[in-house]
């Protein structure tokens, strides 16, 4: 409630006052939060990733990004991301609202269901000695 100096006339008046007062502020729109203004750093390089080791402790969830390529054993981490377990909820949750938005446009994302995901990505080529796979 606002505090306001007031003549007093008599004491139902400045109830009644306060009172509306009071009344206006409960009709008042609540403050928007105010949205953070990312900024990239020009000289932000951005790093491509398609492989992420997640851990975790009681305070914090670490996402070691890695880049594997066919071939090279070695998974080099181009970043880590450490995020509160709140923070990490919503990104999961943008993340796959996210997905659904692009899954509307570009179609579904297929997982591959006869062999696992790094063997589906990181097979190397059969040799051509091989017989062909079928």
């Amino acid at each position: 409630m606002v505090h306001l100096a007031v003549m007093v006339l008599d004491v139902k008046h400045v109830l009644i006052f306060e009172m509306e007062v009071f009344m206006a502020e409960k009709k008042a729109k609540p403050a928007q939060p105010v949205r953070p203004s990312i900024h990239l750093p020009p000289d932000l390089e951005a790093v491509y990733s398609n492989i992420v080791r997640i851990a975790h402790s009681p305070s914090e969830l670490m996402f070691d990004f890695a880049r594997i390529l066919p071939g090279d054993p070695s998974a080099p981490v181009v970043s880590r991301v450490l995020l509160s377990p709140l923070s990490a909820k919503l990104f999961l949750n943008a993340l796959a609202e996210n997905l659904n938005k692009y899954e509307a446009v570009y179609g579904e994302i297929n997982i591959p269901q006869k062999q696992s995901l790094a063997e589906f990505l990181f097979k190397p080529p059969p040799s051509p000695e091989d017989p062909k796979e079928e």
